[in-house]
């Protein structure tokens, strides 16, 4: 073998070898969760409301299937169409759609359809329609997701039933071709309270496409219908099951909840949404697990504006409140984020306590905006957690009271009304004393159905007139009101002046 062959087998060699090195250490990239585990990229298309439409009722002109775009097909006659979900895949340039309708001229139940490809006629086409156990189209939301770790596609429906009752209907790819049904149903969940999916974290080797992942779990959380408690809640956990294709409840467990007067407590459940937004109506600390309050993040329910604010260190996010519906234990809301309008929020409220409410928030999005948790849990009223935190709390939430001022004659009452009378015009409604970082404030909130001119709530830092401190403020004769607002920045001075109480003899 001469030195020129000898040259190409060596170098051959090299590349080679080269080559099967760099296939071996090349690294994978690994599928995540976040596009649909690699095969599916999503969109969602939902009709938007204008400010002018009354949001406590499911507005159907706005759901005209014949002028709604996005639709790979025209609906029939009578099918209102309230939500599109779009799936494509990377390699390939046609989508798959599912959409959800009602038939106008039959019930309230909402379907889904399936539209996908026809190759052969070179068209789209309508190939499976089910029922979902969801009928209140504002509630209404759906997404993919591979909740069964065998990549397959799944599609989550969530919402309300005209029984004020949350559902889950999940319907799973059929990978078996000889039926001719594409989609099956897997879960069909509904419970007077909260429904969740509980995602695990999943090995490596699942992230890069090697193995499959475990099915992550539901939990139904509601009321424990054998208690005569209204407040007494039952877990049921739901498992998959690959022999019958189905999510079953495997787990039950009881939760004892605060005893509260029964009466009161109906009156508050009573199923009219706006008792509820009445009741909640006010700014609320979240308590952390291990049950200490934690300052610097608090939800602002303002009914009367339909404004949620969400306050969180130094961020601070206004949500439009679009949507109420009342629920078994509470109320659902869908808000919308006032600077990115695809941002919705769903937040399903209920009552813990006549001081704390269990709040869980969902979001739907539709633009790649990361999303988490951190809103979820127990919030706690903010007067109601000042008083209990300190035994040296010196404000009170209530008291008797009448005081002369610069403003009129202000009364008030121990059931935490007041009046203020000034020129022949009486203004009523509710105060309430707080307390925050070592700040007494006080919060006149007028009633709206009887003073037509109160357009908003007032926030006031006391202290007795001519001190630095206050101490036993209800106790003195002359209170000092200064005019604040609460913002991620503390309380902060609306340099208005001060307004001078001095009690009635």
């Amino acid at each position: 073998m001469n030195k020129k062959n000898i040259f190409f087998t060596i170098t051959g060699f090299i590349l080679f070898a080269a080559g099967i090195a760099t296939y071996a250490l090349w690294p994978v990239k690994e599928v995540t969760e976040d596009n649909d585990y690699g095969r599916f990229q999503s969109r969602t298309i939902i009709p938007s409301f204008s400010d002018d439409v009354n949001h406590d009722e499911f507005n159907d002109d706005l759901l005209n299937g014949t002028n709604f775009t996005g639709s790979k097909v025209p609906m029939s006659e009578g099918e209102s169409i309230i939500y599109i979900l779009s799936l494509s895949s990377p390699n390939s340039a046609i989508d798959e759609q599912f959409i959800a309708y009602r038939n106008l001229n039959l019930d309230s139940e909402i379907y889904v359809t399936y539209i996908a490809w026809n190759r052969q006629a070179g068209i789209y086409q309508r190939i499976w329609n089910a029922p979902t156990l969801a009928s209140v189209p504002t509630t209404f939301s759906m997404h993919s997701d591979d909740i069964l770790g065998d990549r397959g596609l799944c599609v989550i429906v969530t919402g309300m039933n005209v029984d004020r009752e949350h559902t889950m209907t999940i319907f799973m790819k059929n990978i078996n071709e000889s039926d001719d049904v594409p989609f099956i149903n897997i879960a069909g969940i509904q419970v007077d309270g909260s429904i969740t999916i509980n995602k695990t974290e999943r090995p490596l080797a699942y992230r890069q496409g090697y193995a499959r992942g475990q099915a992550f779990d539901i939990t139904a959380f509601g009321r424990d219908s054998a208690s005569e408690n209204l407040l007494d809640r039952v877990e049921i956990s739901y498992a998959f099951n690959p022999a019958s294709r189905s999510y079953e409840a495997n787990r039950i467990n009881r939760v004892p909840g605060a005893q509260i007067e029964q009466r009161r407590l109906r009156e508050i459940l009573s199923g009219d949404a706006k008792v509820f937004e009445e009741f909640i109506n006010d700014l609320w600390y979240h308590v952390a697990p291990d049950g200490t309050i934690d300052t610097n993040q608090y939800l602002y329910f303002d009914h009367l504006r339909r404004e949620v604010i969400f306050l969180r260190d130094e961020t601070m996010q206004v949500f439009t409140w679009r949507n109420t519906n009342s629920t078994r234990y509470g109320i659902f809301i869908s808000t919308q984020n006032k600077s990115v309008t695809t941002l919705r929020r769903f937040m399903d409220i209920g009552l813990e306590s006549l001081n704390s409410l269990r709040v869980k928030v969902n979001e739907d999005v539709r633009l790649k905006i990361s999303v988490n948790t951190l809103w979820d849990g127990t919030y706690r009223r903010a007067g109601s957690v000042t008083q209990s935190a300190s035994e040296n709390n010196s404000v009170h939430l209530y008291t008797d009271a009448l005081y002369d001022s610069s403003i009129g004659r202000l009364q008030f009452k121990s059931n935490g009304e007041y009046e203020l009378s000034s020129s022949g015009n009486i203004t009523k409604g509710r105060y309430v004393f707080f307390k925050v970082e070592d700040n007494d404030l006080l919060e006149l909130r007028p009633d709206n159905r009887l003073n037509s001119a109160a357009s908003e709530r007032h926030i006031y830092r006391i202290r007795a007139a001519g001190r630095t401190e206050s101490k036993e403020i209800l106790d003195m004769d002359n209170i000092s009101l200064s005019r604040v607002q609460l913002g991620i920045k503390g309380i902060q001075d609306l340099q208005e002046g001060q307004i001078i109480l001095t009690k009635a003899r």
